[in-house]
């Protein structure tokens, strides 16, 4: 349970993402600079709390140790989501990214076949592949039926640009983010701690991101000064705090793919809450009887997933001699 409030609290910090994302295109922004900008300024935030907790040596052994394999899955995990994302911002509403969003819940679900089952740590060897949590992947199928259904009453507002150019991206960022986060927990097996992992994996893809703001500043010029603020604003809220919120919850997860698959359905959440952000910053329209039926379906299916992860406990624990 400690796993799945850590994702919920994920969540409020990340629908920052969506709604500022959407605030900084509408004032003329670049998507490119939205993107990079923000992992620029998780760098020394991140650097501090690992520096105050002693821990650079071990984020250097494990760069050093794995520099290709570190390189690719924090580049999958961070570049081929948050460009995408950004990317979108420019071609559909943050309610539309957020709900699209939710393919992650289904998509995590999906990719346990992708990855061996046990770590070493307890003596057993690992080499057997998991399996889909099945339980996982209907209750998650629920929360994204809430999701569909929030997205009818808009859907017909929705040009084709949006479609293609606004919603695909998504799509790609919905697979990448759990797939390069599984991968980095798979290569370190426990060895960093979150703010270290989160750190490495950050230091790792700033030379994409350097050379993102090279383009863009020989492309469209530098940023304004309100988009260094929003920018500041999310890098510190989506992708300092969420982010290792977000980590902390999949690492006490990590050994069990139905508890995992139910701190990842918490992101459903950051779809409400963006709703509410854009509806309070950027005067978007009170949701009508349809999406509000949505929201109660995806409450109910956090609630399913919430009672399953207890269960699955209760169980796990009465088995113990």
């Amino acid at each position: 349970m400690k796993g799945i409030w850590l994702g919920v609290l994920a969540a409020v910090f990340f629908a920052v993402t969506f709604v500022l994302n959407r605030s900084m295109e509408l004032s003329g922004g670049s998507w490119m600079w939205s993107a990079s900008l923000r992992y620029f300024f998780m760098v020394p935030f991140l650097a501090a709390i690992v520096a105050m907790r002693g821990g650079f040596t071990p984020v250097q052994r494990e760069m050093r140790r794995h520099p290709w394999q570190f390189f690719i899955w924090s580049t999958v995990a961070f570049v081929l989501f948050y460009g995408p994302l950004t990317f979108s911002a420019g071609y559909a509403p943050g309610w539309l990214l957020a709900g699209t969003w939710q393919l992650t819940i289904v998509a995590g679900v999906l990719l346990a076949p992708l990855f061996l089952s046990g770590d070493g740590s307890d003596g057993t060897e690992r080499g057997v592949r998991q399996r889909i949590p099945v339980a996982s992947l209907l209750i998650s199928l629920v929360i994204l039926g809430g999701v569909v259904l929030i997205q009818i009453p808009h859907a017909r507002s929705v040009s084709a640009d949006a479609l293609l150019l606004g919603i695909l991206p998504v799509v790609l960022a919905a697979f990448a983010y759990p797939l390069g986060n599984r991968k980095m927990m798979e290569l370190l097996g426990g060895s960093l701690d979150t703010f270290q992992r989160v750190l490495g994996m950050t230091l790792m893809t700033l030379p994409v991101w350097f050379l993102l703001a090279l383009y863009a500043w020989l492309t469209v010029g530098l940023p304004s000064w309100s988009q260094l603020v929003q920018s500041f604003v999310v890098g510190v809220s989506s992708g300092v705090i969420a982010t290792t919120l977000f980590f902390m919850a999949t690492d006490l997860a990590r050994h069990d793919q139905g508890r995992l698959a139910a701190v990842e359905a918490t992101q459903s959440l950051e779809l409400l809450f963006a709703m509410l952000g854009e509806m309070l910053l950027l005067h978007m329209a009170l949701p009508g009887p349809v999406s509000l039926a949505g929201t109660a379906i995806i409450i109910l299916g956090m609630s399913l997933h919430s009672w399953q992860t207890a269960a699955a406990a209760k169980r796990a624990a009465s088995e113990i001699p």
